[in-house]
């Protein structure tokens, strides 16, 4: 492991990328290993004089982005996918050095990333318009309109350390398809995989002057919400940054991908033994496959009681043959995967709190509850008290709690008195009750027969509630970063109305 580990790191110093350029400034940061604890690096921080350079030239780029024929862009997209290829194992290795997270889950992240980019590249031709007659008043006789989208302009990003590769790829391939510069603020915690990106990119036939990668402290984050040359600000992380951010964002539209606290709905079965299984298998998977740190982990399970005791025994049993080990070993166990560090011992410290609060409120641990270093062990809560912090916040860490039900609209009603948004799930083969749990839970999105934390790339994805607004997939992030504009025409090629 330790020679994979010197292997990856190919540089003592990282640059940054101001205009498609390596700069190497004067102030660094240091990266951590997330499992060793060791530093593995040094990455160049911006600072003002930086960010103002690389907004100025992703300013004067707008044209030459925008000129870019849609071919151009497809061929650029297919460029980074191949490039990704050829460096897989190697961003692989270092997504789960810098976030610790299994090294088969980053291997499942790079092979996200390259589809969403191939996707990418074939929606960049259907960025479609719309003609319209408009005569169907006396009024409004003799006008019609064509409505196409153009551009934004530079869009900030702002990138967290959970998926530090497939969630800056979910902002800069749409901004490539639909034309627009960008410049990326990747997480002080995972810079180097930007990095390594802004590599790929400065390898493409992409304008140099359309991109910067920035890693910077966090308060000069301002200097990119400020300035009026950013048309656009994509942010994806925690809920109470993400709303601070759009307070400071003025007039620039603003999407944000906040927090969760996913709920699973395991409905009344007449379940086979091996259903149950699968069932639970992925329930655990959801909870814990990223040490909990997604925002689409499930948190809250609600069992019908017609299955509680069985799918509770299951989920006990999966749960203690996970292996809290080096991220990078591979997978020896029944369920091929392993459970990583959290991104600090801090955060590790912080869960360790919150399911302590839990037990002074009488909840029950039905498994783990540990804390080692900067691991946490995946635990399972019973009886949680709804006034504990676990139940009223994103816990972003390996727990969830269960809870017995038998009245569907009742669990409904549990879900949507919290805070968050983003999706829920249910297991069940009523096609009534999955309509009517679609129809009526407060949601972006609702996954039926699978946990969650199940997301399609290519889906719309995006929360309500604390959970952000605005939408993320490959589509729908393409039309938020383009704006509508009509040519309306009066009297063009449509006969005038005759005068009685």
């Amino acid at each position: 492991m330790d020679l994979i580990r010197k292997q990856t790191i190919k540089k003592e110093v990282y640059p940054l990328y101001i205009a498609g350029k390596q700069v190497m400034t004067n102030k660094f940061l240091d990266v951590f290993d997330k499992f060793t604890e060791k530093k593995i690096a040094r990455v160049s921080l911006a600072e003002k004089k930086e960010i103002q350079e690389a907004i100025t030239t992703v300013s004067k780029s707008r044209k030459a982005m925008n000129d870019l024929p849609i071919h151009a862009r497809k061929d650029i997209l297919r460029d980074i996918a191949k490039q990704f290829r050829e460096r897989k194992d190697e961003l692989a290795s270092l997504i789960t050095m810098e976030s610790g997270k299994p090294i088969k889950i980053s291997q499942v992240e790079m092979n996200r990333a390259i589809d969403t980019v191939e996707n990418c590249s074939e929606e960049a031709g259907r960025n479609y318009g719309e003609y319209q007659d408009f005569g169907y008043t006396k009024s409004s006789q003799g006008y019609q309109g064509t409505t196409r989208r153009f551009p934004i302009g530079p869009i900030a990003m702002f990138s967290p350390f959970n998926f530090p590769i497939n969630l800056i790829v979910h902002k800069i391939a749409p901004a490539i398809a639909t034309g627009n510069p960008f410049i990326i603020k990747p997480s002080p915690r995972t810079p180097i995989s930007a990095i390594v990106l802004g590599d790929i990119l400065a390898n493409t036939a992409l304008p140099k002057n359309s991109f910067s990668v920035l890693p910077m402290e966090n308060n000069l984050a301002m200097e990119l919400l400020k300035d009026d040359r950013m048309k656009m600000v994509s942010f994806t992380g925690s809920d109470v940054v993400g709303w601070k951010i759009k307070s400071l964002s003025g007039k620039k539209k603003v999407t944000l991908e906040l927090g969760g606290d996913a709920a699973c709905v395991v409905d009344k079965c007449n379940c086979a033994e091996t259903d149950l299984d699968t069932i639970a298998k992925r329930i655990i998977f959801g909870a814990f496959y990223q040490a909990g740190q997604s925002c689409i982990s499930v948190q809250r399970v609600y069992l019908h009681d017609t299955v509680y005791n069985k799918l509770k025994e299951r989920l006990i049993h999966f749960t203690k043959l996970l292996k809290t080990v080096d991220p990078m070993l591979p997978d020896e166990n029944p369920l091929e995967w392993n459970v990583g560090p959290l991104i600090s011992t801090d955060e590790a410290k912080r869960v360790e709190s919150w399911v302590e609060n839990a037990k002074e409120k009488k909840a029950k641990v039905l498994v783990g509850g540990q804390r080692i270093n900067n691991f946490y062990l995946p635990t399972i809560l019973e009886k949680i008290h709804q006034n504990s912090i676990i139940a009223q916040n994103e816990v972003f860490g390996p727990v969830f709690y269960i809870e017995k039900f038998s009245n569907m609209k009742g669990v409904i009603t549990k879900i949507n008195k919290s805070r968050y948004g983003l999706q829920a799930g249910l297991y069940t083969n009523n096609l009534k009750r999955a309509f009517s749990f679609y129809e009526n839970v407060e949601c972006g999105g609702v996954v039926i027969n699978d946990i969650p934390s199940a997301r399609v790339d290519a889906q719309v994805y995006g929360g309500i509630k604390d959970s952000g607004m605005g939408s993320e997939g490959i589509r729908a992030a393409m039309h938020e970063m383009t704006v509508p504009k009509i040519m309306l025409m009066k009297d063009y090629g449509i006969p005038k109305l005759k005068k009685h």
